[in-house]
């Protein structure tokens, strides 16, 4: 019933991938059409249209996201082993919270049955039916958003492209566990939001702070579950987004990067690409993102969850407060911290858990010092 909401794939698409080799993306895809629909008990990965853009006043134009899919199905695969499939679109309702219940309610399904979807938007507030699909998955969401702003907004505005983070933190029921900012830029910031992250233990990184070392981000994609791309993270010179105009930003290595990233987490479970301009330009871009996210996917190692420790070099870092512990997996040499986690606010149980890390906080633990991730992880499950 959920798929109900899906229309097929336009016939332009169809007829286009017909005139393609059999060496191009889009003939290893499976098609939803007027005469079929594919069998989701066989594919791992799903792109899902979504053409609604009433979240944002600004915009007039309808979604057209044709010009993304001719440009990501010329693409030539890797050597690649999960099935894909692209489902359709879904249409805009009569009203803006009819398209959240039914992205709600597709990506739901698509989650319970293991298969991980690909949204393509519309604008940035579609993550907040993206997330509201975890409501029935008995599991605290960590939420990835690229972005140069954070997205708060006045409680009264309601839910906008500009403001849904707030919804998520506030609205019942609460699942959200952590969120983190890739890539936020601060003068797009009041001081006052920049604090709340803080106050929140919420984690944001600066376009600075990855552009100089994008690798400090893998780690916070390792644990997350919903990621979510504003593509006006993206400098214009490298989206060909002028209409709204970005003169700083990740370009299109660093992007494609993170978003390769976000593939390869074992963890990651939804991916949503949004607020893009509906010209020719950016698609060649969008396309780009999307195949380096399918790439991560066949390129899991599988490590999450965890099951025994045994294939991990597990390191003591004796400090004068805190004695930490490290684990290096042997298989890809990622590194994980062990997470003290209390069952109760009155007394001492607890139980270990282990939080994506670097090496290099590990080499900052070696110098007597506590590495941040540690000090929040802490601080917020002791709440």
């Amino acid at each position: 019933m959920e798929f109900d909401f899906l229309s097929p794939v336009d016939d332009e698409i169809i007829q286009y991938i017909k005139g393609l080799s059999s060496q191009h993306l889009g003939s290893k895809v499976a098609f939803h059409t007027d005469k079929d629909f594919p069998d989701t008990d066989m594919i791992k990965i799903a792109i899902v249209g979504v053409l609604e853009n009433r979240g944002d006043a600004k915009t007039f134009e309808d979604v057209d996201l044709n010009p993304i899919r001719k440009e990501l199905y010329t693409l030539f695969p890797g050597n690649w082993q999960s099935s894909i499939a692209d489902l359709g679109d879904i249409l805009p309702g009569n009203s803006l919270e009819d398209t959240y219940f039914a992205l709600q309610k597709v990506t739901a399904k698509l989650i319970r049955k293991g298969i991980i979807p690909i949204i393509i938007g519309g604008t940035q507030d579609l993550t907040y039916p993206l997330y509201r699909g975890y409501d029935n998955s008995e599991q605290m969401v960590n939420l990835v958003s690229i972005d140069s702003k954070f997205d708060f907004g006045k409680q009264e505005e309601g839910i906008t492209a500009n403001s849904y983070l707030s919804k998520i933190i506030l609205d019942e029921p609460n699942n959200l566990f952590n969120y983190c900012n890739i890539g936020y830029q601060t003068y797009y910031n009041s001081q006052e939001e920049i604090d709340l992250i803080e106050k929140l233990y919420f984690d944001a990184y600066r376009l600075g702070e990855i552009s100089n070392n994008i690798e400090l981000a893998e780690p916070v994609f390792r644990d997350a579950d919903i990621v979510s791309i504003d593509l006006n993270a993206v400098k214009s010179s490298y989206s060909g987004n002028f209409i709204t105009f970005t003169p700083n930003g990740f370009d299109g290595k660093e992007i494609c990067s993170l978003s390769r990233y976000a593939g390869i987490s074992d963890k990651v479970s939804s991916f949503g690409i949004f607020n893009h301009n509906n010209k020719s330009e950016e698609s060649v871009l969008i396309s780009q993102i999307i195949w380096y996210f399918i790439e991560g996917v066949n390129y899991r190692s599988n490590e999450y969850p965890f099951g025994t420790r045994e294939n991990y070099l597990k390191y003591i870092v004796p400090l004068e407060s805190e004695e930490l512990v490290f684990y290096k997996s042997n298989k890809t040499d990622r590194w994980w911290i062990e997470i003290n986690i209390f069952s109760g606010q009155h007394n001492k149980l607890k139980k270990n858990t282990l939080l994506p890390c670097s090496h290099e906080e590990y080499l900052i633990a070696c110098n007597q010092e506590i590495p941040e991730r540690w000090w929040k992880a802490q601080r917020k499950n002791s709440l």
